[in-house]
Parts: structure tokens; sequence; C-alpha cells
């Protein structure tokens, strides 16, 4: 059985680009968004297309990357629920810079265009939020452009590995969402085969578990070395 969606508004207030707007632009804002929902493998938008919505992460697991005329993928987001993509197009106007594509079946809760310019004129509140946005998109830039030409396959293939499985403070282990291997090479910046090889070395080493496309951290300090 399918668990009930939550309603609209409580999902925009979790959101952090909306966090700062009241309960009452939340409530006016939710009535204008559709929602949208993918399987795993559907494109949401390729780089080229016209920006016409912000898209907001229900559920489920959308990738963001480039691929080469070679058919060689990029990846250089993967988002999860309460995640926003797509917000660059609507403020310069200019076509998506990235292909947009569901790992998992997801669902998508979509605004207009002229609906999210039209609140960033009215809510300075979240002009200031799209800012710091907007920033820390350009700050993550910077260091996978750094990690690209500074880092060696196993050390960026590391620093992945912990950005995906995130933080805890609840002493349970930290756990990456499930990817392919082709996905995860995506991330990386290299090919499968050379992804294996050194997942199966961190695996030995005792840094990681690899199991059906999830890898749990067991030793993070050591994993963190081997980026310095």
């Amino acid at each position: 059985m399918r668990v009930r969606a939550q309603p609209e508004t409580a999902i925009l207030a979790g959101v952090p680009l909306f966090a700062r707007l009241p309960h009452e632009a939340l409530e006016d804002l939710s009535t204008r968004l559709r929602r949208r929902r993918y399987r795993r493998g559907d494109v949401v938008f390729y780089q080229g297309d016209p920006g016409t919505s912000l898209c907001i992460v229900q559920e489920g697991r959308i990738k963001l990357g480039l691929t080469s005329s070679e058919g060689r993928e990029i990846i250089f987001d993967l988002l999860g629920p309460g995640d926003v993509f797509g917000e660059l197009a609507l403020v310069d106007g200019e076509p998506r810079s990235a292909d947009a594509a569901a790992v998992e079946p997801s669902e998508l809760l979509l605004l207009d265009r002229d609906e999210f310019l039209s609140y960033l004129v009215r809510r300075p509140e979240l002009a200031i939020q799209m800012l710091s946005t907007l920033a820390w998109r350009l700050r993550r830039d910077a260091q996978l452009l750094q990690d690209a030409a500074f880092l060696d396959v196993p050390a960026r293939l590391a620093r992945t590995i912990l950005r995906l499985a995130g933080s805890t403070d609840s002493g349970q282990p930290r756990v990456t969402p499930r990817l392919t291997q082709t996905d995860l090479a995506g991330m990386v910046g290299t090919t499968r085969e050379t992804l294996n090889k050194w997942l199966a070395f961190y695996q030995d080493q005792g840094m990681i578990r690899w199991d059906k496309g999830r890898i749990t951290v067991i030793r993070a300090d050591q994993l963190e070395r081997r980026i310095r």
C-alpha cells in the first residue's frame, strides 16, 4: 500500500530554500505546485531544454550531470527529498545547463518560472535564501573542479563516498544511497573498471562495505586520510 503523500505546505516548510517564508506564504505557494512522478531512468530534462519550472524532490533520487558525444557521463550531484534543482535557468532565463534523470522511482513538485520569479520579487527573504543556495552551488562546483585537477581516482572516490554517506549523530553507520556502478563511476569521474578496483581495495582494507549498490563507511578516518 502506498504511503499517503505529505501536504505540500509541510513539504515546502522542510525545504531550506523556503524555510524562512511565513506559513501563509507557504500555503499560498503550495497551491501553485504541480506533482509529477518519474520511473527509474526517466529523464526530467536535458541540457539545452528551456528552463520552465523549479523542481523540488519530494521522494526518490535525481542525478544531475552531463553526457559527452561518446556517451560518457559525468554526474556532479545526487539529490534526495527536500532538495531543489533547476533554479539557475529560472533566474537567468538561459536553457538548462545539465541533464536531470531519476535513479529510482521519484516524485517531484514543480513550480512554474513566472510564479517563482513573482515570489522572488515580493519576498526578500526568499531572494536572500536563493542567493545563499546559488553561492553554495558555486562553492561545490569549485570543489569539484579542484578535486578533478588535483586528486587521483582513489582520493576522489573516498571524498565521494564520504559526501554521499553524509554524517550522523546517532552512532548509526554512515551508508550511501543505492547507486549503480555506472552512476558512481560518473560521480567520481572514472571508468567502471577503475572504480571496481578501488572499491575492492577499500573493502579489503576494512574501510568500507559494498553491498547491493550501497556503501557502508566503516573507517571514515582512513578515508579522510586518503584525501589529504
